[in-house]
């Protein structure tokens, strides 16, 4: 999945977001293709499932692999490849740090979530499970987002156009907020059938909906949230959306801890959205402080540079006039 993940980076790097999409396709058929033989077959139980993903997902990194070296991308491996290099570990490093604890501690926030909705009973465990699914399903669209502003971002701000990659974060918060608010006002109105598709029990149908329908609106402030999240990454700038990401995770505890015993619609639900509306405030001034900062830096570099070429003109004007001196001196004392 490591090597998978790596290859998919860098062909989206290149601009290329469907090859990865074709090696997904084949680690599926390929998945499914082994389950049968290794469960059906071979009778090896669970054994077989993990070693048919594990097959799979390798089958995967072969072929992207194959694809990688054989098209013409300007990508050649060689053994000198393998080496690590001390400068270019310590920038991937210093962005991959905070994306991987950003990560991990939003994991881990969901982790408390749950246990805070398991010890509330079984049915608001089940609700919770159910509309973690759900969400998780909706979530696609804004959780790309942050791959798509990332890799667009850092490919603009590398060929030297940083105004296109504010032109990719505006179009990405365009398309996130406006399916998050397309899908939370749909959600208001069918939020217990949806949960009723995973259950009967009017217990879980009736606590999901109302988890679902506070839940819901999160989908358009993370998708906010992911683009800033992406855009940042690509100005190698991860630690501040670390630095955000923890905020609102404290805040999230902070709202469902204090309230085990309230009703589940005003607690998980709606501590997550106000903490992530919160999240999205604070990328909005990150973003403009950030921006305003970059613009001083560039104003500053661009009037040193203008000082420097007025003071090489000067230079180059004197030393001008001392050969035209000079000449005229030996033209005098030759006469």
């Amino acid at each position: 999945i490591t090597a998978y993940n790596i290859i998919s980076s860098i062909f989206r790097g290149m601009g290329d977001s469907k090859s990865p999409m074709y090696f997904i396709a084949v680690a599926c058929v390929a998945n499914i293709i082994l389950d049968y033989i290794f469960i059906g077959l071979c009778h090896f139980g669970p054994a077989g499932a993990a070693l048919g993903t594990t097959v799979s997902q390798a089958i995967s990194v072969i072929v992207s692999l194959f694809v990688i070296v054989k098209r013409k991308t300007g990508i050649s491996l060689k053994p000198s490849d393998f080496r690590p290099k001390r400068n270019v570990c310590g920038t991937i490093l210093k962005i991959g740090i905070p994306i991987a604890c950003q990560d991990g501690l939003i994991q881990i926030a969901f982790i408390i979530i749950t246990i805070i909705a398991n010890k509330r009973g079984l049915t608001d465990s089940a609700a919770v499970g159910i509309v973690e699914k759900v969400i998780s399903f909706l979530f696609l669209v804004p959780s790309s987002m942050l791959s798509t502003v990332s890799a667009l971002g850092a490919q603009n701000i590398g060929a030297g156009k940083p105004e296109r990659a504010k032109l990719t974060l505006r179009y990405a918060i365009f398309i996130t907020a406006g399916f998050g608010l397309i899908v939370a006002i749909i959600i208001q109105f069918i939020a217990e059938p949806v949960v009723g598709l995973f259950t009967t029990d009017n217990g879980v149908i009736l606590a999901g909906g109302q988890y679902l329908r506070g839940y819901i609106w999160d989908c358009m402030f993370a998708g906010i949230h992911f683009s800033f999240s992406g855009y940042f990454c690509a100005c190698q700038k991860s630690i501040l959306s670390f630095i955000h990401n923890i905020i609102a995770i404290t805040g999230t505890c902070s709202w469902c801890i204090p309230d085990v015993k309230a009703v589940l619609e005003y607690t998980i639900s709606y501590g997550t959205r106000n903490c992530n509306w919160f999240s999205v405030v604070c990328n909005h001034l990150r973003y403009c402080i950030f921006d305003s900062y970059k613009e001083r830096k560039t104003h500053c570099i661009t009037y040193k540079q203008r000082c420097s070429k007025i003071k090489n003109l000067k230079i180059k004007k004197m030393r001008k006039t001392n050969r035209a001196i000079e000449d005229c001196d030996i033209l005098d004392g030759s006469k």
